[in-house]
């Protein structure tokens, strides 16, 4: 138990000049604090000692940080963490324990060497019996802490984390949404019928059946209006001749969030929803905005219905409002990422869209492909072009060679002009479309990625973190998939190219110092900031990929990656569960700066002041930046790495 007699005498100077600036001791008068001052002893802790272990240890001291830091937590019956915090200098332990007279009520355990003051039992009863102040403190901290609940029901379920109990998109289930049950016409009947029945029921909708009963399409009431009577049909033609097929369908017990998603990345605003392996009903874009309120639906429908190029130019700088709500009631970086790739892809495609329909058809299939975080869906606010086009190789004959250049070089070039005027900033490395480099058949990109892993110089290496993150968007996606089918296939055996990769990710260092302290810049624009993405999250994304090619992962997401390494038993589950917190808190801390910095008018960055945290985020990114570590050490010996 660490729990120990073996203390030692305080400096009386050095804990008056301690209390004097900590609460809510400084509040005391002078004399007071001097007396008290006297009562302290001091202990240190060196890094992973348990002091307080949950329902054994006695509380004897009110412990107060000196230097250093602990996490607090509750385990349940299943030993499973919940509620985990940090406490770092000036934060304190053991009050709550001494109150109640109970044993310890959390886990305490340094994540760091620690010196702690130390305040007898007795005396801190009688303190705060003999100072109202000091006693309201504790006690109002107990009730705005998430200890303040009952701790004995915490160890029985685990608790949700705060601020998701508000978010109606990620706590809602699809079928919590449902309106009606299942609402079905056969395939035979006529569209008049259709027609008849939408209106009677009041309902935008019907599921298709074939003569088994198996539903085989839906139609809608936009399938009438475009399909039927804008084309003049015969009222009398079977709905199945204009019906949707197959029907777009999504768990009942899949969130709202979800669905959303889908409906925004298939451009469509229904949903089949199924139960058991049984559809049940249809949900709607509009039953999850009724519930919601405002939705990222309405921009998205906003950015489908632009009939011009130059309409979508204001758009993007709606995405942030749309997204903002996410970030303030809580949503995981993750989510807010995908929200705001997929708004940013329906912006490009229908650019690209309007400029096909300007241009004319293109004279061969081409795939639309996004690079570096647009490839990833990990755009943040500040989301510069990383692009490149790839279209069918032409038959070797020079007029055929000629009009596929000359048709996708103006493509390109228009392109990256009307993103750039929708507010996407151009790549300063000219890693676009507007780039002949980068803007190549398919057979000429297959000749990159073989030449980029068979011959691993430096500027392959620098290719690599680039494009080998690329994800199929407009155009031919098949195109972009046969690219990927390869890259999957041979980056496996390229042992050599893989460890080029895995060295690269070893230079980035973690920016903390021997005694665990921010290394920030020391002059410049960002003097002592810290570059969050470079320091923090690229050394993760790096590992990411490198691990991904590794094992022939074609999911190129951060997370997403992690997470199939893991259950592929291909990095250690407890490195997986570390490494994804620690990309998740650095992520939602860099969106929030972001945002801040875009709401105050400035332009937004990466560079955050370790000075303006808490004391629980400077912790919590401590122990984040003490995950690279581990990771490059993992690295390291997995792909035999020498120095």
């Amino acid at each position: 138990m660490a729990q120990t007699d073996n203390v030692h005498a305080a400096d009386p100077g050095a804990v008056l000049d301690f209390l004097s600036s900590a609460h809510p001791f400084k509040d005391l008068d002078r004399g007071t604090i001097e007396d008290l001052a006297q009562q302290f002893t001091i202990d240190f802790f060196p890094k992973g000692t348990v002091i307080l272990r949950q329902d054994l240890s006695d509380v004897a001291y009110l412990y107060l940080i000196s230097r250093g830091g602990v996490k607090v937590y509750l385990t349940d019956a299943e030993d499973v963490v919940t509620l985990k915090d940090f406490r770092g200098e000036g934060g304190y332990f053991g009050a709550l324990g001494i109150i109640r007279g109970s044993k310890a009520n959390l886990n305490v355990e340094t994540v760091e060497d620690t010196f702690c003051y130390l305040l007898g039992k007795e005396v801190f009863l009688e303190l705060i019996q003999n100072y109202p102040k000091v006693a309201h403190y504790f006690l109002k901290r107990f009730s705005e802490d998430v200890v303040g609940i009952a701790y004995t029901e915490l160890r029985s379920q685990r608790v949700r984390p705060k601020g998701q109990e508000g978010l109606y998109l990620f706590n809602a289930r699809v079928g919590d949404v449902l309106k009606r049950g299942l609402e079905v016409i056969a395939g035979s009947e006529t569209v008049q019928d259709a027609a008849a029945k939408m209106s009677h029921l009041h309902i935008g909708s019907l599921l298709v059946q074939d003569q088994a009963g198996n539903i085989i399409g839906i139609t809608t009431d936009n399938d009438l209006r475009k399909k039927v009577v804008a084309k003049a049909l015969d009222v009398n033609t079977p709905v199945e001749r204009i019906m949707t097929s197959p029907v777009k369908s999504i768990s009942a017990s899949a969130v709202c969030f979800e669905a959303l998603l889908q409906m925004m990345n298939d451009q469509v605003h229904h949903l089949a929803v199924e139960s058991q392996d049984k559809i049940v009903g249809v949900v709607t874009a509009h039953d999850i905005m009724v519930h919601q309120g405002t939705s990222p639906i309405s921009l998205f429908r906003e950015i489908g219905n632009q009939p011009t190029i130059e309409g979508l130019y204001p758009l993007s700088h709606k995405v942030p409002l749309m997204v903002r709500t996410l970030i303030e009631e809580g949503a995981k970086a993750n989510n807010v990422t995908r929200m705001i790739a997929v708004l940013n892809d329906h912006i490009v495609n229908r650019v690209l869209m309007l400029l096909e329909e300007e241009l004319g058809p293109a004279p061969y299939p081409y795939c639309w492909l996004m690079l570096g975080s647009e490839g990833r869906m990990e755009q943040t606010f500040k989301t510069d072009q990383d692009n490149a086009l790839l279209y069918e190789t032409p038959p070797e004959e020079w007029e055929q060679i000629k009009v596929a250049k000359l048709y996708f070089r103006r493509f390109g070039n228009m392109a990256i002009k009307h993103l750039e005027a929708c507010g996407y900033p151009p790549c300063k490395g000219e890693m676009m479309a507007s780039n002949p480099k980068w803007r190549k058949p398919y057979s000429t990109w297959h000749n990159y990625f073989e030449r980029w892993m068979s011959a691993p110089e430096p500027q392959a290496v620098l290719h690599a973190t680039i494009f080998f993150d690329f994800r199929p968007g407009y155009g031919r996606a098949a195109l972009g998939e046969r690219l990927r089918d390869y890259l999957v296939r041979e980056a496996p055996q390229k042992s050599l190219f893989l460890m080029h990769l895995a060295k690269d990710c070893l230079t980035g260092k973690s920016p903390l110092t021997f005694f665990r302290n921010f290394i920030v810049e020391k002059d410049g624009e960002h003097k002592n900031r810290l570059d969050l993405k470079t320091r923090g999250l690229v050394p993760i994304i790096d590992f990411g990929r490198v691990m991904a090619l590794k094992f022939g992962i074609r999911e190129t997401n951060t997370l997403t990656r992690l997470q199939l390494l893991a259950d592929g038993d291909h990095i250690p589950r407890e490195l997986y569960t570390e490494t994804r917190e620690a990309y998740e808190f650095q992520m939602q801390l860099r969106l929030v700066h972001q945002m801040q910095m875009m709401e105050a008018g400035e332009t937004p960055n990466n560079y955050i002041d370790p000075g303006e945290l808490s004391e629980v985020e400077k912790q919590t990114l401590k122990e984040a930046f003490g995950v690279i570590n581990r990771i490059q050490g993992y690295l390291k010996t997995e792909l035999s790495v020498v120095d």
